[in-house]
């Protein structure tokens, strides 16, 4: 067993130790793949989204220094027909990126030295064919093997892009590491060496000045996943039978890591923070670990034109279109905000609808991350985020005063001049205002109830015991006004099986005098 070649598959089976969703049938896909013109694959999708999970499975699957049979014989992939074609069949090659980035970041010689620990490792397997002296580079060597062996290897390589996020493009490491992705994967002898090859990252294949280094990659990302859509993350189906088995609230789970619409799933969950989440008996946010919230920050202050507003109206719970197709899958090169909301997408803080073409927060969890990353921005919406809980509690209170002055500074405070006085940035800014109550409370904008659509409504949580709020904003109107068109379009009918007590709160906005009013009633349900 070698460090990069022939590892076994130990890792995969620690696995199948554990809680585990059955994805094997994604080597299916791959295996379509192998020795055809589209045998190059790259698998790119967000942090803690199951990359490395994936990659040990193949390992496991072809490797031909072990028997992986019981490890399979109960997964879907085992009534797949080529099942039993490619099990164990293949010497396998696997490369996490990671391992020489965190030991030699800002070492310009980190390619050299993955290299020498590469070539190493196969002189070891193959000590008849590569003697010690050879001194060729391990392409060369891979060459050598397969004309006096006839072996095709599987390439894996996990984390492909850590050099690209860790060292600019231009850069002389750079230039290297392409390089020898292009000797490697784009040579003449590419399709004798390898019967397969599966990369998978973050970002997907850079798009180079130049034609791309890697452009006969065929690539399953976040925005275009092929036929790997389900192997993303957790389906709500899957989910369902993980609450079901662990006794957890599906409702909650849904809440918290939902949301991300992949390819042909419109409801994919966050895998990896499911799992956390039944570790810990309770969902709490796991995605702060990630490590990329100082990433998330910058861009935010970059603050293209536009930017702030798309930021304001998705925390509100809007969508905001997005050319994808700008970005130039480079970290370092962000040129507009198409590309800070792309990458986003990438990193997995946004997610995209790829049959509207826009992009959202996908749930509670990621909320409290974004929400983070503007209370940290010089942003003034910060300061309105962080009293939203002030707000609530001034509405559950009936402190109609107090509700008015704070909605007359986050409109102040959160709305350009050129659109200040618009009823639909005025609501945008309104739902801002209450983004803390998102703790407790489902939030529904222009919710359809009774006659009409209601501008705003805080249904409670289960478990919850707070009263529902109708929020109903007029313009240039009385306040009276607001509380009057809830009762008379019957906007409560809707939400009575909810809850006991129900808050009716109408706000009018003066367009003269730049202030607000606002009127709060309690209605109490009949028992």
């Amino acid at each position: 067993m070698g460090t990069y070649i022939n590892k076994g598959n130990y890792d995969f089976s620690q696995a199948l130790n554990s809680t585990y969703v059955d994805k094997s049938s994604l080597i299916s896909v791959i295996n379509g793949t192998l020795f055809t013109e589209q045998r190059r694959s790259c698998v790119t999708r967000s942090r803690r989204f199951g990359k490395s999970m994936a990659a040990n499975m193949l390992c496991a699957y072809y490797d031909r220094s072990c028997d992986s049979r019981s490890l399979f014989e109960n997964l879907e992939i085992a009534k797949d027909p080529s099942f039993e074609k490619y099990l164990n069949k293949f010497p396998v090659i696997k490369l996490d990126i990671t391992d020489f980035t965190t030991q030699f970041k800002d070492d310009p010689t980190i390619i050299d030295k993955m290299q020498e620990a590469l070539k190493a490792d196969v002189r070891e397997a193959y000590p008849n064919i590569i003697r010690d002296d050879f001194k060729d580079d391990f392409m060369e060597m891979l060459i050598r093997i397969n004309q006096a062996t006839g072996d095709s290897f599987i390439m894996v390589i996990d984390e492909w892009d850590a050099i690209c996020r860790e060292f600019e493009y231009g850069s002389k490491v750079m230039d290297l590491y392409v390089n020898w992705l292009r000797r490697m994967f784009k040579g003449s002898n590419t399709l004798r060496v390898f019967a397969g090859i599966y990369m998978t990252g973050i970002l997907p294949i850079k798009k180079y000045n130049t034609e791309s280094a890697l452009n006969n990659f065929v690539e399953y990302s976040m925005l275009l996943p092929r036929k790997a859509a389900r192997f993303f993350g957790f389906t709500k189906s899957e989910v369902k039978d993980l609450c079901q088995s662990h006794d957890m609230d599906f409702d909650e789970m849904t809440k918290w890591y939902d949301g991300y619409h992949i390819g042909n799933e419109p409801s994919m969950f966050n895998p990896n923070s499911v799992m956390q989440a039944i570790d810990a008996g309770v969902c709490v946010n796991f995605w702060a670990t990630t490590g990329a919230y100082d990433k998330v920050a910058t861009y935010i202050e970059m603050n293209f034109e536009g930017l702030k507003d798309d930021v304001i109206s998705m925390i509100a719970g809007g969508t905001c279109p997005v050319r994808v197709t700008k970005f130039s899958n480079d970290m370092h090169d962000i040129k507009c905000k198409d590309d800070v909301l792309t990458v986003l997408i990438h990193l997995g803080y946004l997610a995209y609808n790829p049959e509207t073409r826009r992009c959202y927060i996908p749930n509670f969890e990621v909320m409290q991350e974004m929400e983070n990353a503007v209370e940290d921005s010089r942003w003034r919406i910060a300061k309105t985020v962080s009293e939203s809980c002030d707000l609530l509690d001034a509405t559950l209170n009936g402190d109609a005063d107090f509700v008015a002055k704070a909605i007359d500074q986050a409109h102040d405070e959160n709305t350009s001049i050129l659109s200040y006085n618009n009823e639909n940035s005025l609501a945008c800014v309104l739902t801002v205002a209450y983004i803390y109550a998102q703790n407790d409370y489902i939030v529904h904008r222009e919710l359809a109830t009774g006659k009409g659509f209601a501008d705003l409504v805080l249904i409670p949580r289960k478990n919850v015991d707070k009263p529902a709020i109708v929020l109903e904003l007029k313009y240039k109107k009385d306040v009276d006004a607001a509380i009057d068109q809830i009762k008379r379009k019957k906007y409560v009918s809707k939400i009575e099986q909810y809850t006991g007590d129900i808050l009716l709160v109408g706000i009018n906005y003066d367009k003269k005098e730049k202030l607000h009013s606002c009127v709060i009633e309690t209605v109490t349900k009949k028992i």
